[in-house]
């Protein structure tokens, strides 16, 4: 088991990594619309959802695969009325990719944000 980390996302809020590398497979803890400094990216869903996928690139980059290499997505929102936006974004950073996911809407996320992703990932071999 390989912990995989890169200093190009937020930081993990707790004690868990980024993701974990596993027999070629690559499971990232969720993923929050948080930059870098752990500042929280804006208060909507839009922008959260764009850093999301800003911090998953970087993280599986540093895994040695991308957002094509996904075979996994767990999707969690704060409210499930913001559903389009995010499923909107979400489609344009997978470009026809279209991995197996799902989507929960939760009672409340870290920091009182509104979307967290998790992935499972394999780079093509």
């Amino acid at each position: 088991m390989e912990i995989v980390h890169t200093d190009k996302s937020s930081q993990a809020i707790g004690p868990y990594s980024q993701a974990i590398r596993v027999d070629g497979w690559v499971y990232s803890s969720g993923v929050v619309g948080m930059c870098r400094d752990n500042s929280v990216a804006g208060d909507d869903i839009a922008s959260q959802t764009h850093q999301v996928f800003a911090n998953l690139k970087n993280i599986l980059a540093a895994a040695g695969c991308g957002l094509q290499d996904i075979v996994k997505a767990t999707v969690y929102l704060a409210d499930m009325e913001e559903f389009a936006v995010m499923n909107e974004i979400y489609s344009s950073y997978l470009d026809g990719h279209q991995p197996a996911r799902s989507c929960v809407e939760v009672q409340r996320l870290p920091r009182d944000l509104r979307v967290e992703i998790d992935v499972v990932a394999r780079p093509a071999s």
